[in-house]
């Protein structure tokens, strides 16, 4: 900008020559410093002074070299002092702009603020339930961290509480070789630090496990239920049915049970709780049931048809087949179906939890698992087998008899209602 400024007044400035071969070396160098104010004004700058411009441009060429020696200093010292004045007058508005919008950005952030704060409730009674729910696994594990020291001793007792909470041995190996890790790099000195670091350890082991159950990819989804006799299959159906039906999702029961006394009857009443269609037949070929459920799902334009299948031991290998029936029954109604194939296991069973998952995964191709009864039992640990040895998601997980006891699987959730 300064040598802008310095390069302009020379042709104001040299208008004093032109006249000047007569007085060239008097005092008239001083007149032309006037003129220099006048032309870089604000009002000059903005265009009111275009006349005189041009008519020094023409005059100044033949000219330019021998005047700027002689007059060279004299220019400069006007025109420092007039630059300075113009650039804090055209800020000035410029700014008094800006802060206009500035406090339109707050007004905005408080909106969706309040949104999330009602959801946190519900999670949070959802947090008490579990953490009781998971207080007969979690008490025989957080009890070697009574007035503990960090020694081999505390490893020991850790190893003997996590087997016996049923969390296998692959996977307790795997949880002290971590918590050993954890333990050196952080520096831990005292009991409470290892709980919260074999709380850590625990949530990454079942992190694989977290996983959503979609919705609405396919019209409708087709979920095929799948578990032993006792485990609380149609249960947990009416459970799902009522979250998904909390979703917005319109729901189609299918009445597959047809061996089991009662069972047809049983899911009646889960449909009629959560007031929502079911398609039964007394005594008719499950896989025929499920076709017919399919179809029908498809012709009402539902969101999801649950097929609830009849319990079946994994042991029984004709009745394992009339299960890979229902499936490939259900496929030919809808080439794509079924899109998720759960099976419930009773958190009680243990070890023999992972036996189940094992066999039914080799039968059906299962892609997710709804863990029931986890209040009532001290072995809860065999997610971290399950997680280990047959990593299949695990979607939901039940702690109660009532509708809203079964929800969404969180593994840090479970890891620090475990050790909470």
């Amino acid at each position: 900008m300064f040598s802008f400024f310095k390069k302009k007044p020379q042709p104001d400035a040299v208008q004093a020559p032109e006249p000047s071969p007569e007085t060239s070396s008097g005092e008239t160098p001083v007149a032309p410093a006037t003129p220099a104010r006048s032309v870089f004004s604000p009002s000059s700058w903005f265009g009111k002074a275009a006349p005189p411009a041009p008519a020094t441009v023409a005059e100044v060429e033949p000219v330019p070299a021998p005047a700027i020696s002689p007059e060279e200093p004299v220019p400069t010292p006007p025109v420092e002092p007039e630059s300075p004045p113009p650039a804090p007058a055209e800020p000035a508005p410029s700014l008094a702009s800006v802060p206009a919008p500035v406090p339109a950005a707050p007004v905005v952030a408080p909106v969706p603020a309040p949104a999330p704060a009602p959801a946190q409730p519900e999670r949070s009674g959802w947090l008490g339930k579990l953490k009781s729910g998971l207080r007969k696994t979690g008490n025989s594990i957080t009890a070697a961290f009574v007035n503990a020291q960090i020694d081999d001793e505390l490893y020991e007792e850790l190893e003997a509480a996590l087997l016996m909470a049923d969390t296998g041995v692959k996977a307790t190996e795997h949880l002290l070789e971590d918590l050993r890790r954890r333990v050196k790099s952080n520096m831990a000195t005292d009991a409470s630090q290892v709980k919260a670091l074999l709380a850590d350890a625990i949530a990454d082991l079942l992190s694989p496990l977290e996983k959503s159950l979609v919705i609405g990819e396919y019209t409708p989804t087709v979920i095929m239920v799948a578990g032993v006799n006792g485990a609380g299959k149609t249960t947990s159906i009416g459970k799902l049915t009522k979250h998904l039906a909390n979703e917005g999702a319109s729901v189609l029961l299918a009445a597959a049970d047809t061996f089991r006394a009662a069972a047809r009857e049983q899911l009646l009443v889960w449909a009629d709780r959560n007031t929502v269609e079911i398609v039964s037949q007394e005594g008719g070929d499950p896989a025929a049931v499920s076709f017919d459920a399919v179809n029908a799902g498809k012709a009402r334009g539902k969101d999801v048809v649950l097929v609830d299948t009849a319990g079946r031991l994994p042991t029984q290998i004709h009745l394992m087949d009339e299960l890979k029936k229902i499936k490939r029954v259900v496929n030919r109604a809808d080439a794509t179906a079924p899109h998720e194939v759960l099976l419930v296991i009773d958190g009680n069973t243990g070890q023999n939890a992972l036996a189940q998952v094992k066999a039914f995964d080799e039968a059906l191709g299962l892609t997710g698992l709804v863990v029931t009864k986890l209040d009532g039992t001290a072995k809860g640990g065999v997610l971290c087998a399950i997680a280990r040895e047959r990593p299949i998601p695990v979607y939901f997980i039940g702690v109660g008899e009532k509708l809203e006891d079964l929800e969404t699987f969180n593994a840090r959730e479970f890891a620090q209602a475990l050790l909470g």
